[in-house]
């Protein structure tokens, strides 16, 4: 079953995946990615590091945590929380920040730092953890984020035609990736990213509005 939804970056198809009447996985076609600048230098508290930025839908900056001796560990996400939120906020006002067309996608959405895995005949495989917002933390391996190390990945010619990133999230949850053709955007070589992985349903809950509620129809505190 195929479904399409128009978000912010653009339309995204959905595939859903059955076996034996029980969905076994989804995957989904994104938007055009691409790499915004490599190697670019940030300062931080703990020393210059230099990252890649790239768009998967929204805007990326991502490191290896072994620029600073870290590893993508529960044991270390104080530090990569922290060095993360320095590394958006010192490039979230600059050039490599500002979307092309569309400037609802300017910003550095998050920080991805990752850890390599080994590499093997069509297979490239790593463990990130992408801080994100103010400080925090996706469980998944990120589905933006994972289109946006696959543009990156592509772009360095470690995704040749046929070769999958295993992308294991920090808790051990795992996404599966490949590009599926290369476009150009607006003057840019990008990629088509192929994400494909799995959730399962953790509870349902039922709002109900009180004709008597003062509150309704609802409230918003900025």
């Amino acid at each position: 079953m195929n479904v399409v939804i128009d978000v912010p970056s653009g339309r995204v198809t959905a595939r859903v995946h059955r076996q034996d009447a029980r969905v076994i996985a989804v995957d989904f076609v994104n938007v055009p990615s691409w790499v915004v600048a490599d190697g670019v230098p940030v300062t931080t508290s703990a020393g210059e590091v230099r990252v890649s930025v790239a768009y998967g839908g929204a805007i990326y900056a991502a490191l290896p945590a072994a620029q600073l001796g870290l590893t993508v560990t529960p044991e270390r996400l104080a530090d990569l929380i922290a060095l993360g939120r320095e590394i958006k906020w010192a490039l979230n006002d600059t050039t490599h920040a500002a979307h092309p067309a569309d400037p609802r996608l300017n910003g550095i959405y998050g920080t991805i730092w990752f850890d390599e895995l080994g590499d093997a005949e069509h297979l490239v495989h790593q463990r990130n953890v992408t801080i994100f917002a103010d400080g925090q933390v996706d469980r998944s391996p990120c589905g933006s984020g994972t289109c946006a190390r696959l543009a990156v990945l592509a772009a360095g010619g470690r995704l040749p035609a046929g070769t999958v990133l295993r992308h294991e999230s920090i808790v051990g949850s795992t996404f599966t990736a490949t590009v599926l053709a290369t476009v150009d955007a607006g003057g840019r070589p990008a990629a088509i990213p192929q994400v494909t992985g799995t959730a399962y349903r953790t509870g349902e809950h039922l709002f109900t509005i009180d004709p008597h509620d003062p509150l309704v129809p609802g409230f918003v505190l900025r």
